[in-house]
């Protein structure tokens, strides 16, 4: 584990969405915490200075989606080499879904994570708990021991509730004790055969397409029973513009509910598969130019609170069958923030924003202190230089999974330092 240490982060740009706060300043750390901005502190003597001259500090990441893989599929990653890839993303804190294996439906599950994350001692892994046990949509979790274990929301991952008194009863329960929901939407029926947006470019390429229908048709239901039942619900990785349309709506009611996008929906279409390209593989599926153009719109609008990876490392092998046999998911830890700084120079938003949208706008809606500057807080920090261009050179990742459809391409802005608790984890020198 890195060395706890006195830190003086010289000259750089700090961005704090949370407090207001654009800047340039200097940054103090000390036994874990940030204890000053600006003039240093009564006595303090700095052990190591970063030089972030012409370079960005803000509040280290927070990533709602991040499959570590461990327990269960450590031959595609591991809960180190994932930690590790996080660091050299700038990301400090990262949401794990419920369905490793075997699954966080137990006190002892959400524990083990959180002891194995502390003794890596990277990044912050907060558990997300099985909605019902086994993830079976069948028998209700003990969501409330489960919140008492650490576990900062509660999902059915990528499984169904098909019942829907089940869904209703899970969220009067999650509702009484003010827990949040965390709500991926997909009706199994219409996208059971699917392994691609529905439109004209499935029907070219003769693959089975997954109409927008199958989100939207989920996230009105759901809606529903959130307005009978006024539990907190968050949307996980929103696809398509109908179904945005009706969160926006919704949220125009008084609903409490919001919702979040990966970053690869807010960049890439269905065009982008080209001549089967698997690495565009993912769940949701990539959808059409239509449904970018306007999740975008609604991130600009503030409708869409957070921007997430998604990641979902695999190993070679899992891209190698037929599109429609292939594994689901794209490896997108070290690419989050340097992606996102794409759609600051497109104009989709300012760049404190941007970084609303990875540290504030998500750590608010886990109600966890994260994503924040402030003196006194904990000291995660990602420190990056906006304006270095590179070339991704995908077998260069430290995660293990090498799956991204933005190999070779030509990004700006990368990171230099991340602290983690005031420790340097990552460093690019």
């Amino acid at each position: 584990m890195a060395e706890q240490m006195n830190i003086h982060i010289r000259g750089g740009r700090i961005i704090d969405p949370a407090n207001n706060v654009d800047a340039i300043e200097d940054l103090y750390v000390s036994q874990g915490k940030i204890v000053a901005i600006g003039k240093a502190p009564e006595g303090f003597t700095a052990d190591k200075t970063l030089n972030a001259e012409n370079q960005v500090i803000c509040p280290g990441l927070v990533d709602l989606s991040v499959r570590m893989r461990e327990p269960g599929l450590e031959y595609k990653a591991t809960l180190k080499s994932e930690s590790a890839a996080a660091a050299a993303g700038g990301i400090t804190t990262c949401c794990c879904p419920p369905d490793t294996s075997p699954i966080i439906d137990t006190p002892a599950m959400a524990n083990l994570l959180a002891h194995r994350a502390a003794e890596i001692g990277l990044t912050h892994i907060l558990p997300v708990a099985a909605l019902t046990v086994g993830l079976a949509g069948e028998t209700l979790s003990d969501m409330y021991s489960l919140h008492q274990a650490g576990c900062v929301a509660f999902s059915n991952a990528e499984n169904p509730i098909n019942n829907t008194m089940i869904m209703r009863r899970a969220m009067e329960y999650a509702s009484s004790f003010d827990l949040l929901i965390i709500l991926r939407a997909n009706d199994p029926w219409l996208s059971e055969d699917g392994c691609m947006h529905e439109g004209e470019v499935s029907t070219r390429l003769g693959l089975a397409g997954i109409s927008d229908a199958a989100e939207t048709i989920i996230v009105a239901r759901d809606l529903a029973l959130i307005e009978q039942t006024g539990v907190r619900a968050h949307f996980a990785r929103i696809s398509s513009a109908r179904a945005i349309d009706l969160i926006i709506q919704a949220r125009e009611r008084g609903l409490s509910v919001t919702a979040d996008v990966a970053i690869h929906h807010l960049l890439l279409t269905d065009y982008d598969i080209g001549k089967f390209n698997t690495f565009c593989r993912v769940t949701p599926p990539l959808r059409s130019e239509r449904d970018k153009d306007r999740l975008r719109a609604a991130l600009a609008s503030g409708h869409i609170q957070a921007i997430c990876s998604d990641h979902q490392p695999h190993e070679k092998d899992a891209k190698l069958a037929a599109f429609s046999d292939a594994e689901p998911g794209i490896s997108g830890l070290e690419t989050l923030l340097t992606l996102g700084l794409k759609l600051v120079d497109e104009g989709v938003l300012n760049l404190p924003s941007l970084i609303a949208s990875m540290s504030s706008g998500p750590a608010g809606l886990l109600a966890i202190d994260a994503g924040t500057l402030s003196v006194g807080s904990l000291a995660d920090i990602c420190v990056f230089d906006p304006d270095v261009e590179w070339l991704l050179d995908n077998t260069k990742l430290i995660s293990k999974g090498h799956n991204t459809p933005f190999k070779h391409w030509p990004l700006k802005g990368r990171v230099t330092s991340t602290l983690n608790s005031g420790r340097i984890v990552y460093s690019d020198s």
